[in-house]
């Protein structure tokens, strides 16, 4: 069993790190903790002396007709998963504390957040980047671990850091998946049982698209539509299909080893994504 501080305040945190002569490595959360989580915490420990996680279900990057209220959060158990692995803090701060009154300040990457996750959720990536930048200037980390399984949300936040000359380096993990093949999220448990079949047509969809590939099919349009009517016939509903360069996100016509097919699916009124890179 560690010795995990929860540190509520930013004044505190801040002033914590003063002392730190350490490498401290960084994971920021919404809480909910899983397994994906648990193995960049992992990743964390290897590499540095110091491990900080957040926990905050941040309000800004949810629509008004998003599931804030229903985000699913369970503090106590995720604690006694941090101590387990022996995390040195958890910074846990309140709305009041992120965003007391009067705050006017927000972070915005142009472009890379119009496409894919940004067009059916414009207001997403601006709570993203802001709540992250916030996280970074509290913590000052050396190194930031992120999931793969949020792509875009990696290639924007490694753009932020590179335009905004932080010196925390971000570090990608791959990602997690449940025994079925499903990739692991906190959203997972609001998925209804009748529901869970069709969630997996997500990572069917991908092994098709390097099935396709492999067969020499390039063509991104047969590949997308292939994939669509695969999901068509789970009974989920597609919010995007695409395969875009793996570095600037934009749509290419051909598909190439080292591109990267993203895809974003309602399985019920639950909004799932997934990602692969095409090898």
């Amino acid at each position: 069993m560690s010795n995990l501080q929860i540190i509520e305040k930013i004044s505190q945190m801040q002033e914590i790190g003063k002392s730190w002569n350490e490498t401290i490595g960084f994971v920021p959360t919404m809480g909910y903790l899983h397994q994906g989580h648990l193995s960049l915490v992992k990743a964390a420990k290897k590499e540095c002396d110091i491990v900080v996680v957040s926990i905050y279900v941040n309000p800004t990057q949810f629509s008004p007709n998003e599931d804030l209220n229903t985000y699913p959060r369970d503090f106590e158990k995720d604690l006694k998963l941090l101590s387990d692995l022996e995390v040195d803090y958890v910074f846990f701060p309140s709305n009041s504390e992120m965003y007391p009154d009067g705050y006017k300040t927000w972070v915005m990457v142009d472009e890379i957040t119009e496409m894919l996750c940004g067009k059916s959720r414009p207001t997403h990536f601006r709570g993203v980047t802001t709540i992250v930048s916030k996280l970074m200037n509290i913590v000052n980390p050396d190194y930031m671990y992120m999931g793969e399984k949020d792509f875009q949300q990696v290639t924007v936040l490694k753009q932020m850091v590179r335009d905004l000359n932080f010196k925390t380096e971000i570090r990608e993990c791959s990602i997690v998946r449940e025994d079925d093949g499903l990739a692991m999220s906190s959203r997972n448990k609001n998925i209804k049982t009748e529901d869970r079949e069709k969630a997996l047509c997500l990572n069917k969809a991908l092994k098709l698209a390097q099935k396709l590939f492999d067969e020499g099919i390039t063509d991104a349009t047969v590949i997308i539509k292939k994939i669509t009517e695969l999901i068509n016939d789970s009974n989920a509903v597609p919010d995007y299909i695409e395969i875009v360069d793996h570095t600037t996100l934009k749509t290419t016509e051909k598909a190439y080893s080292g591109c990267r097919i993203l895809l974003a699916v309602f399985v019920g009124k639950i909004r799932l994504i997934d990602n692969a890179k095409l090898i």
